[in-house]
């Protein structure tokens, strides 16, 4: 079990997936306080962290969003105790504000910042390259490739953080943070918890007008001394093989590279660069003079090839320079092996000793005739039963639905189709509040609960102010559904199961002077269509709160209890295949059986949330019993 190689003392090896070897270099560093609010890909850091935390002394917080969980890692470090925070990269947008201004005060015990990127955008809205947000804030940035880099740079970035007095940033990418590798755990010197004193003198940490020309002054030179111990840093590392041809690579790319130069047969050398900011010119200057071929290899935007294209205008300005900018590689999507090989045989004039395209054309041909298979709710979603009565209370109604991110973000996907708008965490508010301005028709906004402790609140405090006229629903399935069922403010326990104040969504939005609250069960899904209707004729600004637990979250506490989860079945006595169940309400557990056409309920995949149950006009679905 992973979470037990976690807190096993060393020395040993273990085989963990790099959010695990995260944790792990964490936990050897001696880190003291940590703050997350999970976003995949680095959920499992928080989870990992979250599972150990009774093991440990440390402090931690699953906070209300990833400026709140920054901030307070700042400040702990402020005080002079380790601290660690982890965050997609979109996350970072959020905290980005604290995070630049925490560059220049800096920091006195060691802060990492685990950011990842998502390429392809496979649990995101955007495939945004975050390797900007170094540079930018001047802030160190160190990049693995592997769990085992990834563990040692974790340690690394503490001593590096603590040297310098500036938070260290980890950059990493979905595949980097799902891969698995054998790592070494070295032994626990951990020191018990202990409070400090403040010793700084006033004003230490307040950034504004002069204080900040100076600590831009400061911070300059600051990153000039780490850039200069970056040229001889190991964590940058050149395999000089003699060829003329080298490659510029990173983090995930380097895997590709190195793959794909075996696949071809070919021996480059190579530059593998772990510290991505301030990059080490000097290094990269001298790897690029003996060679008159560079093929740089990193996926999302030209950020190595922009600064190798700089740097080699003075260290080699006739070597050829191959990469995004010749068009053999896309700044779009991941990369795979394949898509490396296919480049770097292009640019070397060597053929493939495979047809990648044409086997790719072949599975394109295999899978025509076959259906396609969305992401969709789980069996019980209660957002699925919401977004029935939605509809059905706004059939003949003329109107604009803003939503947001969450499980149902699937809402805007086949086969419901439902949705106008979504752009980031708490945004259907401030959208809602600008389309209630300009279109005709009724507008809706659409959030969970924990993205409305996350980011949701503001907009609703901006719309009851202005009186905006539009109705929010917010669905309340009492956890951070999406990346795992963690805590959210709405709970009476946070990470490590520790017990926290319950904050109850109704009462805050009648803190904040609005009266007009709808609650319903979307179990209950005929009797929700009602309440929900009504409080739709009426102007904003309203809310409506559909409750009812996430369906994994609820049969996960069931299991705890030794409850029984029970299913239903389709009564083919009775069933007259309206396919009412199928064709409206979508759920997986439901198709149609080919012996005789009528309704099948999978008995692994109901849930009995019942609602097909409530829905069938014949009523066919009943309870599964003594099967």
């Amino acid at each position: 079990m992973a979470a037990e190689d976690v807190v096993r003392d060393g020395p040993g090896k273990a085989f963990m997936i790099c959010n695990e070897a995260i944790v792990r270099g964490a936990i050897e560093a001696d880190v003291k306080v940590i703050s997350e609010y999970p976003g995949s890909p680095t959920t499992e850091i928080l989870d990992t962290l979250s599972e150990v935390s009774p093991k440990f002394d440390y402090k931690m917080e699953i906070s209300i969003n990833e400026k709140v969980a920054l901030e307070t890692c700042a400040g702990a470090s402020m005080v002079g105790l380790r601290s660690m925070t982890a965050m997609k990269s979109v996350g970072m947008n959020v905290a980005s504000d604290s995070f630049f201004s925490l560059s220049y005060t800096g920091v006195k015990g060691g802060m990492v910042i685990v950011m990842a990127d998502d390429p392809h955008a496979h649990s995101s809205q955007s495939e945004q390259d975050g390797r900007s947000f170094g540079p930018n804030a001047y802030i160190p940035m160190l990049e693995p490739s592997d769990p085992v880099e990834a563990k040692m740079m974790v340690k690394r970035a503490f001593a590096l953080s603590e040297k310098y007095g500036v938070p260290v940033m980890m950059r990493t990418t979905t595949r980097v943070n799902h891969q698995s590798g054998i790592v070494e755990l070295e032994k626990l010197d951990r020191k018990p918890f202990q409070k400090m004193p403040w010793t700084h003198p006033p004003g230490r940490f307040v950034t504004v007008a002069e204080s900040a020309r100076n600590f831009k002054r400061d911070m300059l030179e600051r990153t000039k001394k780490i850039e200069e111990e970056f040229e001889s840093s190991d964590l940058n590392t050149v395999r000089e093989t003699g060829s003329d041809i080298g490659l510029v690579t990173s983090g995930a790319g380097f895997n590709y590279a190195v793959d794909a130069a075996k696949i071809l047969g070919i021996e480059p050398s190579i530059l593998k660069l772990g510290t991505t900011y301030p990059l080490p010119k000097k290094l990269i200057g001298s790897f690029l003079k003996k060679l008159k071929t560079v093929i740089i290899v990193e996926e999302l935007q030209p950020y190595l090839e922009l600064h190798v294209t700089a740097i080699a205008k003075d260290a080699n300005p006739n070597v050829k320079i191959f990469g995004k900018w010749t068009g053999h590689f896309s700044e779009s999507l991941e990369y795979n092996s394949n898509i490396v090989v296919d480049a770097m045989a292009k640019i070397l004039g060597l053929r493939p000793p495979v047809d990648y395209n044409a086997i790719m054309a072949k599975a394109k041909e295999l899978k025509k005739g076959l259906e396609d298979r969305p992401p969709t709710f789980c069996p019980g979603c209660p957002h699925r039963a919401t977004l029935y009565a939605l509809r059905q209370a706004t059939k003949g109604m003329k109107h604009i639905l803003s939503t947001d991110i969450g499980c149902y973000s699937m809402s805007t996907l086949d086969p419901i189709n439902y949705g106008d708008s979504l752009l980031s965490m708490g945004a259907s508010l401030g959208v809602a509040a600008g389309m209630q301005y300009g279109a005709q028709e009724k507008v809706i906004a659409m959030i969970g609960d924990s993205t409305f402790w996350h980011a949701g609140m503001p907009g609703l405090v901006n719309a009851i102010h202005h009186n905006d006229d539009f109705t929010l629903v917010i669905l309340d399935n009492e956890v951070t559904a999406m990346t795992g069922q963690q805590p959210d403010p709405g709970r009476n326990y946070n990470a490590g199961g520790q017990p926290a104040k319950p904050l109850v969504l109704e009462d805050v939005i009648k803190g904040m002077g609005l009266t007009d609250i709808t609650i319903v069960d979307p179990y209950q899904v005929k009797a929700a269509i009602g309440p929900i209707k009504e409080a739709l004729s009426r102007k904003g600004p309203n809310v409506i709160i559909s409750r009812r637990a996430c369906a994994l979250y609820a049969d996960r506490n069931k299991r705890r209890k030794g409850e029984a989860i029970l299913t239903n079945k389709v009564d083919k006595d009775v069933c007259k295949r309206p396919y009412t169940c199928i064709r409206d309400f979508y759920c997986p557990a439901l198709s149609i059986d080919d012996s005789d056409r009528k309704a099948l309920i999978t008995k692994e995949l109901c849930d009995r949330c019942d609602v097909c149950a409530k829905l069938c006009p014949f009523g066919s679905i009943k309870l599964r019993e003594g099967e």
